[in-house]
């Protein structure tokens, strides 16, 4: 394994605890700054809007760069961010660093998908975007249960300090070890080449497949914390290590659907998404017993991370070209307006509807939506199959 894996895996690690450490956190958020828990929920979705519209906007500003200044340029960002958030006098302002926060995000997980394609084989390329997804996992196993911790002790603005530290090491470590780009670099193509990429139907059906089908899974994770406490009845000192048991599931799935998607890409896309739905409706029942919920949330976590090597691997080999760079990060966009889209349906839910125990069936539908799309895109793969790329079939 190039060890300039393990550096990308590294900034993905602090990334993806600062975007999902706020879940751990927002009863002391909402008590603290005195706002409801769907308020508080709202901060996940203002992180993920920032992303949408900050991924496209950066790697078209940066497309000239070298991508390790990229990635360290975006990691400085991430590390101020965090800082800007651990001391926020008020709701707004939170809000308001969340959103600087992350716009880092989309475009180092874009550019860093490339960069980490570029350094294997062929047939290895879901499998070292897996690897580089780790970081997440790695923030659900150990960094947000850690950030709750922390938060439950020393309060929530000490979770963001430490995060941003974090930021500070990982910015040191994809310095000494990820290369430069030298030959592996592409010449610039023209701006208008990238932006062709937006006019291929089965790229526009990617992006879908991944916004919907995310989607699902932040309306109901997004709420785990009150879920765990106030529905299935643990303690909140038990959140933790809840979230640290579905860390591991996140770390087995992340890396089951990078194989299964080098295997078979459109399979595994398929078959991970139906996985998704039937477990987010066995929520309810779940839900019932402190032992049945501790077993959902690892069982969630394996199956949710799976989706995520397909499909940002179908996105990519439906824009190879020249405009991979903007398709790659266009679908971390797309991961995170799902995100904002679920956390949003979940809030309405939970304020205007009937309440927290409806999530799972909330978290379904949406996951159903995204599979109708890839359904509908493996059709016209069927239709066309002279323009399917092997990955594909």
């Amino acid at each position: 394994m190039p060890i300039a894996l393990l550096a990308l895996t590294a900034g993905a690690f602090g990334i993806g605890t600062t975007e999902f450490v706020i879940m751990g956190l927002l009863l002391q958020v909402s008590a603290d700054l005195h706002v409801s828990i769907a308020t508080a929920g709202l901060l996940i979705s203002g992180y993920a809007l920032g992303v949408a519209v900050g991924a496209p906007v950066l790697t078209i500003a940066t497309r000239s760069l070298p991508r390790k200044t990229v990635l360290l340029a975006l990691m400085a960002v991430f590390t101020l961010g965090n800082i800007a958030c651990a001391v926020a006098p008020n709701y707004e302002s939170l809000m308001a660093a969340r959103v600087l926060t992350s716009l880092a995000h989309g475009t180092f997980f874009g550019v860093g998908s490339v960069v980490a394609t570029g350094l294997v084989p062929a047939d290895k390329r879901a499998s070292a975007i897996a690897i580089m997804f780790t970081g997440l996992t790695a923030a659900t196993l150990l960094g947000v249960p850690a950030g709750a911790w922390l938060g439950l002790h020393h309060g929530w603005r000490a979770t963001f300090w430490a995060v941003a530290i974090v930021g500070v090491v990982a910015f040191v470590v994809l310095a000494i070890f990820v290369p430069r780009d030298g030959k592996q670099r592409a010449a610039l193509v023209p701006l208008r080449d990238e932006l062709a990429v937006l006019a291929r139907p089965q790229v526009l059906l990617g992006l879908a497949i991944t916004v919907f089908g995310f989607a699902g899974v932040f309306a109901l994770f997004t709420y785990i914390q009150p879920l765990l406490t106030r529905v299935a009845g643990l303690p909140e000192s038990a959140v933790s290590p809840a979230l640290l048991l579905m860390g591991g599931g996140l770390a087995v799935g992340n890396i089951l659907g990078g194989k299964l998607a080098d295997r078979a890409l459109m399979p595994a896309l398929l078959g991970s998404l139906a996985a998704l739905i039937l477990v987010l409706l066995a929520m309810p029942l779940a839900m019932q017993a402190p032992a049945g919920a501790l077993l959902f949330v690892a069982i969630l976590g394996v199956v949710c991370f799976a989706t995520v090597a397909p499909m940002q691997m179908r996105v990519l080999d439906k824009a190879a070209g020249a405009g991979q760079n903007l398709a790659s990060s266009l679908n971390i966009a797309a991961f995170n307006l799902g995100n904002a889209l679920g956390a949003w349906a979940g809030g309405a839910a939970i304020s205007q509807g009937p309440g927290l125990t409806s999530l799972g069936w909330v978290a379904a539908l949406l996951t159903v939506v995204g599979l109708g799309i890839a359904l509908w895109s493996r059709a016209l793969d069927r239709r066309a199959p002279s323009e399917v790329c092997p990955a594909a079939a």
